[in-house]
């Protein structure tokens, strides 16, 4: 027959002491003398008693969860986001609930909303617009929010994105190349800091820019659009990718179509996923520190939580990453 579980009542009676006293120990909600504390918890540890989280979130009013909610788990960048947040919630005493509202702004709303009654905090990204995201400084928990803001009253954290992308175009502009293309994705508002930083460079050597706009920011996307990069009359000899998986996609259908990477063209991609030095070639990319962003992220986030003052923008640089994917250009 089995055993049936310890309960709040059997803890009390080891211990000698009331249930209400096991439950406002068990639940952080007072401390006691040495001599109560050490019966307690040596009545925990013997009866094997497990507290209800449920239950202990009634009491407290705390889940000691925070949300996640990323574009795109699929998205090697997001789940390096998710562990480096992970990590810091882990070693806290926190566990994360993540939320994957795969690049769809229209579910985004009920979803983070919903999310809130269940979390103690969230980390948000999004694709909406500044004005689209007045309701999110109304949702009644703490929330970080990923990327600059400029008016909502809300913590943010985010990649250089702009400084990266002018540290790539540099570095392709010392290769010696002269004509530049850009697969962005405008569906982004990092696409307009990275498409900045690309242009101040260019703009500086009178250099021009030509621009495709993928529909998502995807292997498949920068595998359809490639063709149109590559065959028409006086196509790049550099090409800058939103993120690595454009980039990769790219390449895949180059590799089919005959042209060389990087003998015909150079190609370069934000993020710097795993995948991307295990091609052939290897990618040349900017790794805007994704690991870093989720634990920074993430202390900000228990930060706010604890009531402590935080700065309004937390921002990380970024680092160039250099293989085989770029080649100097003579003449």
């Amino acid at each position: 027959m089995k055993r049936a579980a310890p309960t709040i009542r059997d803890v009390a009676a080891a211990a000698q002491v009331s249930t209400a006293t096991v439950s406002k120990y068990i639940n952080g909600a007072q401390r006691f003398s040495p001599k109560v504390e050490a019966a307690l918890q040596s009545a925990i540890t013997s009866l094997g008693y497990k507290s209800n989280p449920l239950a202990k979130s009634m009491i407290t009013g705390r889940t000691d969860t925070i949300g996640l909610s990323v574009l795109d788990i699929t998205n090697p960048y997001f789940s390096s986001i998710l562990k480096g947040a992970n990590r810091v919630a882990n070693d806290r005493g926190f566990s994360v609930l993540l939320i994957d509202t795969e690049e769809t702004p229209s579910r985004e709303r009920r979803t983070l909303e919903e999310l809130a009654r269940r979390v103690d905090g969230m980390i948000v990204f999004s694709r909406m617009r500044e004005h689209e995201m007045t309701w999110m400084a109304e949702i009644d928990k703490p929330l970080v929010f990923f990327g600059s803001l400029n008016e909502l009253p809300l913590p943010t954290f985010a990649s250089d994105d702009h400084g990266g992308a002018f540290m790539l175009t540099q570095h392709l502009r010392l290769l010696g190349h002269k004509r530049f293309a850009y697969l962005g994705f405008s569906k982004s508002r990092r696409d307009e800091e990275r498409l900045g930083g690309i242009r101040e460079c260019l703009g500086a050597a009178g250099l021009d820019l030509a621009i495709y706009d993928a529909e998502a920011p995807s292997l498949l996307e920068g595998e359809r659009l490639c063709s149109s990069i590559v065959l028409g009359s006086g196509g790049p000899d550099a090409l800058i990718c939103y993120n690595d998986l454009m980039a990769l996609g790219f390449m895949k259908e180059a590799a089919n179509l005959g042209v060389a990477v990087p003998r015909d063209i150079s190609v370069v991609g934000f993020d710097n996923i795993p995948y991307g030095k295990y091609t052939t070639p290897a990618l040349t990319t900017v790794d805007l520190q994704s690991e870093r962003l989720g634990a920074a992220a993430m202390d900000k986030l228990l930060a706010v939580i604890r009531g402590e003052p935080v700065e309004k923008l937390t921002k990380i640089a970024p680092q160039l990453i250099l293989r085989a994917s770029t080649l100097a250009r003579r003449g």
